[in-house]
């Protein structure tokens, strides 16, 4: 069976995901059946809209194929895991572009790769199942897939907040913060895709006549503490900020962060800052390719997931090993341009 279902159903076409044991996380190869379907779709006026969803199992998209990258790092110098990077992005980009309305049904876990196919999508339904969240800073990676641009367009110092800890927000805090535009019971999905199918034209209708009111954000009452504490964009002054803070919110914000990546903290309140002047997507995956190609073969990476998923021992060594030892110098080597012939571009 194909890790992706590629099919249509009258004017709408229907990608989903299919690799249930891997929690559908993202392969080249999957992206490729994604991009080659939307390239299809997007010249055939039959089809009038796209549904993105997974097939079975207990996740939407857990992320990217983190031990294929880690493989990459360790045998061939990050060469497969940048082409794996600068196809995966070509597919975020196509998505964020698309002229035909998608409808990303964000029920389970949605992390990582999965945030970066779902967010570019003008519809994107959560449940009470949904867990969504950009883990990249405890393996030594960073908040890619357009995370740049997403998580920098989110009100206050939420992004960092999200960027930094890698907070696990579920369907309520999703349609609280933006990050999802319509909030579902699970049990009305297979009605709302029937629905789409049947009428495309009312995707918007369709689904605010099945919404839910969610239970109350959790995340809302921290949310003067987060604009507070994450206010700066030098991360050792948000660690003085939390350990000034004698509250025990602070005390585990400080903890979860001692569990992070320095490296990957500092690359990431620098991402978001440059992404959130940007005014074109492309740039900004640019930019993330950039930082992708560079940290993808610093010890971090290798080492965090090593810690976290290989070993499961979680005690990561990280290298700098505090945010004292992330000099600018490092941060403004991970962001320095490409050769030209080695840049991402979309696709054309």
């Amino acid at each position: 069976m194909a890790d992706v279902l590629s099919h249509t159903h009258g004017a709408v076409g229907h990608l989903s995901l299919n690799r249930p044991k891997a929690l559908h996380a993202l392969t080249l190869e999957m992206c490729e059946t994604m991009s080659e379907a939307l390239s299809g779709w997007a010249g055939d006026d039959t089809v009038q809209t796209i549904i993105l969803d997974h097939a079975e199992g207990r996740g939407f998209c857990a992320g990217g194929d983190i031990a294929f990258l880690r493989n990459s790092a360790l045998n061939d110098g990050g060469k497969s895991g940048r082409a794996f990077f600068h196809h995966e992005y070509r597919l975020n980009h196509q998505l964020f572009t698309y002229d035909k309305p998608i409808v990303a049904f964000m029920d389970g876990i949605t992390m990582g790769g999965g945030v970066g196919i779902a967010l570019p999508c003008r519809f994107r339904v959560a449940t009470e199942n949904t867990r969504f969240a950009m883990p990249e800073s405890g393996i030594g990676l960073f908040p890619d897939v357009g995370g740049g641009w997403h998580l920098s367009r989110l009100p206050g110092r939420l992004g960092q907040f999200l960027a930094l800890t890698g907070a696990r927000l579920d369907g309520a805090e999703c349609l609280w913060t933006g990050l999802a535009t319509h909030y579902l019971p699970a049990e009305k999905l297979p009605e709302a895709k029937a629905r789409i199918i049947a009428d495309p034209s009312r995707i918007a209708g369709i689904l605010a006549e099945l919404s839910v009111t969610p239970p109350e954000a959790r995340l809302a009452a921290n949310e003067d503490r987060i604009n507070k504490h994450f206010a700066s964009d030098d991360y050792r002054t948000i660690l003085r900020s939390l350990e000034s803070d004698d509250s025990d919110w602070a005390a585990r914000e400080r903890d979860t962060l001692g569990t992070k990546s320095p490296q990957t903290c500092a690359v990431a309140l620098r991402q978001l800052v440059e992404a959130g002047q940007m005014d074109d997507f492309a740039d900004n995956m640019r930019m993330e390719y950039r930082i992708a190609s560079r940290v993808l073969t610093r010890p971090d990476f290798a080492e965090g997931v090593r810690a976290v998923i290989v070993d499961k021992t979680n005690d990561p060594q990280w290298n700098p090993a505090t945010a004292e030892e992330v000099t600018d110098a490092l941060i403004d080597s991970i962001f320095a341009p490409l050769p030209e012939e080695e840049e991402w571009t979309p696709f054309r």
